[in-house]
């Protein structure tokens, strides 16, 4: 069986490179006419260039996100040159870590505008349109490990992306009726963040050597190529994933996860509520039993791999 996109046209934001560029590339393949936007031209019609050349059919959008006018242009692209729209995929993102001290008011800004507003209101206008022409269309948005467990110097990046799993699970019931699917993909991939951090040194080497990284990446941190994720952005812009939405579903070199959604740990009653001194007595021992974890913990590297890039 040959998942197919035949017909169906999509937006991918910022692919221009990296991620997007391999979402928008993998959604090509499978037979998908691709809205390519970018902040950069040089790289949104690369994007492109690498479409028609593989024989598929793709147009630039040059614009930031995260204005409706924006979004809306995004939306009448796909309309005018492919004659309506079946799939978005909000991708579009950029980083200004520092710690919460350091960090500026326009730091803030800029994140949440790109990837919080950015994701709002493409998906606003993706769902007019499909609404509008009887579509049940496929909403895919991006998440981040930084967005279901925090990180250091990331308040502006996790607040966007633990934001955006909240819409998709509100947009899930919203966009029931209508039959259209919304989900969230957590991709864990060598980026050019993922370059500066030694800790993946050794796959970074081996990718740009052209060679498969070490198993360790792969299988125990389930870490890998842009391409290794794009198999899961067709997968649910397709008719094959008829039934899933409102999941936030992590891909990355040969694992794939699907995420929970936040439960309680336990619950305790007493009668009248609970008071502080209560709770000191008899709630503080329990919650300290079991306090959650935060931010990622990546296990030592093996030996072998303990090493600078080359």
């Amino acid at each position: 069986m040959a998942v197919s996109l035949q017909g169906k046209t999509a937006i991918v934001t910022g692919s221009g490179a990296g991620l997007g560029a391999a979402y928008a590339l993998a959604l090509a393949e499978a037979g998908a006419a691709v809205v390519v936007n970018d902040v950069s031209a040089e790289a949104a019609e690369s994007t492109v260039s690498a479409i028609v050349g593989a024989g598929g059919r793709a147009v630039a959008v040059v614009a930031p996100v995260g204005t409706s006018e924006v979004a809306q242009q995004l939306v009448d692209t796909a309309v005018s040159e492919f004659g309506g729209l079946d799939i978005l995929v909000t991708n579009a993102g950029i980083l200004r870590d520092k710690s919460l001290l350091k960090m500026t008011d326009d730091d803030f800004d800029q994140v949440v505008n790109v990837h919080l507003r950015g994701t709002f209101t493409c998906v606003r206008a993706a769902f007019a349109s499909f609404k509008d022409r009887g579509i049940a269309g496929r909403i895919i948005t991006i998440g981040s490990p930084t967005g279901q467990r925090g990180n250091f110097g990331q308040t502006n990046y996790a607040a966007a992306k633990a934001g955006i799993v909240g819409m998709v699970r509100t947009w899930a019931l919203e966009m029931a009726r209508a039959g259209v699917l919304v989900n969230a993909v957590v991709p864990v991939a060598a980026t050019a963040m993922t370059r500066t951090i030694p800790y993946f040194a050794a796959a970074i080497e081996a990718e740009d050597a052209g060679r498969p990284m070490p198993d360790f990446f792969r299988k125990d941190l389930g870490f890998g190529t842009a391409e290794d994720v794009a198999g899961l952005v067709v997968f649910l812009a397709s008719d094959e994933a008829a039934g899933i939405s409102g999941q936030v579903i992590g891909a990355g070199g040969d694992r794939v996860q699907l995420w929970s959604h936040p439960e309680p740990v336990f619950s305790e009653l007493r009668d009248g509520g609970w008071t502080a001194d209560a709770l000191a007595e008899q709630v503080a021992p329990r919650i300290l039993s079991e306090l959650q974890s935060v931010g990622e913990k990546f296990p030592p590297l093996p030996d072998e791999l303990n090493r600078p890039a080359s």
